[in-house]
């Protein structure tokens, strides 16, 4: 706790600090590790170990910093020829398919501002090009997008430690292209494993249609091309979106069946199990079959994380120690952040392993049944469904409650059936799905993975009715605003209170661990505009209202749940409350704040329009960098404003405006636009 306390604080610096503090608290580390083991006194012990952690998290994640630092592109609004190696297929966007480039070369870029990645989004009906080759074509480049709205969560910071400094949009389709080089060994091993995992990818969606075959590969994979957008929508308002990404469940379900089947199999042959420590031969297998399904994903981070996890847990066996354990749980996250510092930062590390923890301390006080010598085989029966149904509800329940105050803060949604759909898709997916796709994905290469895959198939095909069943039952979803800045750690610290104290003090912690749905929700702002001014939302009472319903969509859904209102995303809503053309707005009578906003960057809007911008609005809001001085209005926001300060919220205070930038919240840190390394 205190190492990913560390880790923490040094990612909520407003400012970068220099290298030199990092290297200066290592030796101080080890000096209060070494105090704290020769004190005899157990307080001034513990405080000193908890100090040097604290520390050594903050040294650690500033040292990571530094490692991955590489280029990143600069704003830029005209288009450059991009040679590139196709590393991999990259998760679909709002804007369509995306494919993860190491470039060669950028027009007008020399080699040293080139980004060592860059993710390019195609236009629709763009073939994809396999991994491995190389293509050439013309694409906007600019640096990973800033966070949508103040205080959301920063996606560029992703990009930053996956080594990604560009973004763009190719403006036609690739070319292939025959490279003057070689790729070098890592780029050319990374490019051949994941053109395998292409091709398996394809065969899996060919053999079982992309209706339930784009749900396999993602599972399989990790490509997501191929999965129907409604099928996503209904697992997301279903609460079943984990199972798309490749995380903890699945290395579970994976490492624990190879564990599980060479386990039997062993016991099944008398002179092999007399031979050998079966258990341990098993974990052996297990820790394979994680290791084979981290490769054959991507190796993307969570499954990394989760691959860490349930590695753990197979050395436990392996040193005659308790696989599921706190203790083996903290090994774990030691071993996540000393890797990966900045994963303290991203929902899935922070909801995964709450849960666990979650978990392992409903397993420690579990009550445990005394076993009947001899009970008849229907009582027996009864039993243990019993038993099986508390448990899966107690675990549903568990972890649902666990991950609500992550999934509330970053996602603002809450799936009111979400525990019934756990429950009903768990089995499915345990018992038919995913050892279905492991052995079909083992089998495919030797044309024998028909059947299995099939198995998965009509799985999966379940899985998607109890989705659809959830998504269209009653206020399926509720959107529930963000909560202050401080009640997400007060709700973690609750949290791990509860799980790690012992005794009845625990229960202390479930008021604090309950934080983000009771901390008072601030006012919502009145106006959001995007980072580059070209969308602005407008609240009128629990409504948002979209001047541009087709442009930023993702930006302006998010920040209107993490202000918990209701996004109106058609043109006769906005038309109600504005009179709008192709490039410009102004309020209406009905309009609740009288905001105009012209989003034109090179064509001129037509005769008058800018000066009837100006004259009936008390806000005008200029996508293009200058300021007319022929607009009067009281507070004029230019494109100037934006590339300085990000995104922003607006909050009418008497005649004026106040202004809450997203610059401002992310400070002046490596993955942030402008930084400058002086």
């Amino acid at each position: 706790m205190a190492f990913g306390l560390g880790c923490g604080l040094y990612f909520g610096l407003p400012r970068e600090p220099q290298a030199w503090i990092a290297w200066a608290l290592l030796p101080a580390v080890a000096g209060l590790l070494v105090a704290a083991r020769a004190s005899p006194w157990r307080g001034p012990a513990m405080a000193a170990a908890l100090v040097a952690c604290a520390l050594g998290g903050f040294a650690v994640a500033k040292l990571r910093t530094q490692a991955v630092k590489a280029p990143l592109a600069q704003v830029s609004a005209r288009p450059h020829a991009v040679e590139a190696w196709v590393v991999d297929i990259a998760s679909p966007g709002q804007g369509g398919q995306r494919l993860l480039l190491a470039p060669i070369h950028v027009s007008g870029w020399a080699a040293g501002e080139t980004p060592i990645r860059a993710r390019m989004t195609l236009r629709p009906g763009t073939p994809l090009p396999a991994p491995g080759q190389a293509i050439r074509a013309f694409a906007i480049l600019n640096p990973p997008p800033p966070p949508a709205s103040p205080g959301a969560y920063d996606f560029a910071r992703d990009a930053y430690f996956q080594s990604v400094g560009a973004v763009g949009l190719a403006l036609g389709e690739p070319r292939p292209l025959e490279p003057q080089a070689r790729p070098p060994w890592r780029l050319a091993l990374a490019m051949r494993i994941n053109a395998v995992r292409w091709a398996l990818t394809q065969r899996i969606v060919d053999a079982l249609g992309p209706e339930t075959g784009g749900l396999a590969a993602a599972m399989t994979t990790g490509h997501e091309a191929f999965i129907p957008r409604e099928q996503v929508d209904n697992l997301r308002a279903a609460g079943l979106a984990h199972i798309i990404s490749i995380s903890g469940l699945h290395m579970a379900i994976v490492g624990g069946f190879a564990f599980a089947a060479a386990r039997l199999a062993i016991a099944a042959w008398p002179w092999l199990a007399l031979r050998i420590h079966g258990k341990k031969a098993a974990a052996l297998v297990g820790l394979a079959a994680v290791g084979g399904y981290l490769v054959l994903s991507g190796a993307p981070p969570p499954a990394e994380r989760a691959a860490i996890t349930a590695s753990v847990a197979f050395l436990a066996i392996l040193a005659d120690r308790q696989a599921i354990s706190l203790h083996a749980l903290a090994l774990a996250a030691m071993a996540v952040m000393l890797l990966q510092p900045e994963a303290v930062t991203e929902p899935g590390f922070q909801m995964s392993f709450a849960a666990t923890a979650a978990l392992v301390a409903l397993a420690e006080i579990w009550p445990r049944s005394v076993k009947e010598i001899d009970v008849p085989w229907p009582i027996r029966l009864v039993q243990g469904a019993a038993s099986w149904t508390a448990a899966s509800l107690a675990v549903s329940f568990v972890a649902g409650l666990a991950t609500g105050p992550f999934a509330i803060q970053h996602f603002n949604r809450v799936s009111t059936w979400g525990l019934f759909a756990n429950l009903a898709a768990a089995p499915i997916s345990s018992f038919l799905m995913m050892p279905g796709l492991a052995l079909g994905a083992a089998l495919t290469p030797f044309g024998l993975g028909r059947a299995p895959l099939e198995v998965a198939g009509w799985a999966i095909g379940l899985i998607n009715q109890v989705a659809a069943w959830a998504a269209a039952a009653p206020a399926s979803q509720l959107v529930v605003p963000s909560a202050p800045d401080w009640a997400l750690p007060a709700s973690f610290l609750g949290l791990l209170f509860a799980c790690l104290w012992r005794g009845p003090l625990r229960w202390a912690g479930v008021p604090l661990a309950m934080a983000v749905l009771w901390a008072p929700r601030p006012a919502p702002p009145d106006i959001w505009i995007s980072a580059d001014g070209a969308a602005v939302a407008v609240r009128d009472g629990h409504d948002a209202v979209l001047l541009r319903p087709d442009v930023k969509l993702f930006g302006a859904e998010l920040w209107a749940r993490r202000r918990g209102l209701a996004p109106l995303e058609t043109e006769a809503e906005r038309d109600r409350r504005f009179d709008c053309d192709q490039w410009s707005c102004r309020p209406g009578p009905d309009a609740p704040v009288r905001v105009a906003a012209a989003w034109n960057l090179k064509r001129p809007l037509r005769p008058g329009r800018l000066d009837a911008l100006c004259a009936g609005a008390d806000l005008v809001v200029l996508r293009n960098a200058f300021r007319p001085e022929s607009c009067g209005a009281p507070t004029v926001l230019t494109g100037a404003d934006f590339a300085a300060g990000g995104s922003a919220e607006l909050y009418r205070e008497g005649q004026g405006w106040r202004v809450v930038w997203a610059q401002d919240a992310r400070g002046r840190r490596p993955w942030t636009w402008g930084y400058d390394p002086r």
